[in-house]
């Protein structure tokens, strides 16, 4: 076994840039909502199609939308804004994958720099071709930066993972006194 404990040998690892990539898409006014700005659920799908693709290439095969953590909304995005979509693998555990993303914004037409707008964390659990979770590669931290994000990453999953056991706590105690959800 590798130091993560359930990694199982012979898969190597991979440095986070392996799987890094950016997706970038013009917002048009098919993508506005009623106040005319970018409707947040374009900007989401745009999110899991990049955080997909990263889980995808990192764990070599198909990976799915597990859970989407956190996705913050910084700024609006308007009609003829540049996105773009940066999205990296952060941890690794048996068949899932943290992947996080950040959404930069820029006009089409100026030469601004971009500016944030959004991110997100979704977890993503590689599958084989009968949808059962297969093993993923160890994410090996290249920078700094990459080691700070995969030990948030792990506080995330801590949290998300004692969350879990709390509502399901409540919920067997609840019942236990007779409370019909």
């Amino acid at each position: 076994m590798t130091d993560q404990g359930d990694i199982p040998d012979g898969i190597p690892g991979k440095p986070t840039s392996a799987s890094r990539t950016t997706l970038s898409h013009i917002m048009t006014s098919h993508d506005t909502n009623l106040l005319g700005t970018v409707h947040g659920g374009v900007i989401m799908k745009l999110v899991d199609d990049a955080a997909g693709a990263v889980a995808g290439r990192h764990s070599g095969g198909p990976a799915v939308t597990a859970s989407m953590d956190e996705m913050a909304f910084l700024e609006p995005v308007r009609v003829g804004d540049l996105l773009h979509v940066k999205a990296q693998v952060n941890w690794t555990g048996h068949s899932s994958m943290e992947v996080g993303v950040r959404v930069m914004a820029e006009r089409w037409n100026e030469s601004t720099p971009a500016t944030q707008v959004g991110s997100a964390y979704l977890v993503f659990a590689a599958v084989d071709a009968e949808g059962k979770p297969r093993p993923v590669p160890q994410v090996i931290p290249e920078t700094e930066q990459d080691k700070r994000r995969n030990q948030e990453a792990q506080i995330r999953r801590t949290h998300r993972l004692a969350r879990r056991q709390a509502i399901k706590e409540l919920r067997e105690r609840r019942a236990a006194e007779g409370h019909e959800d």
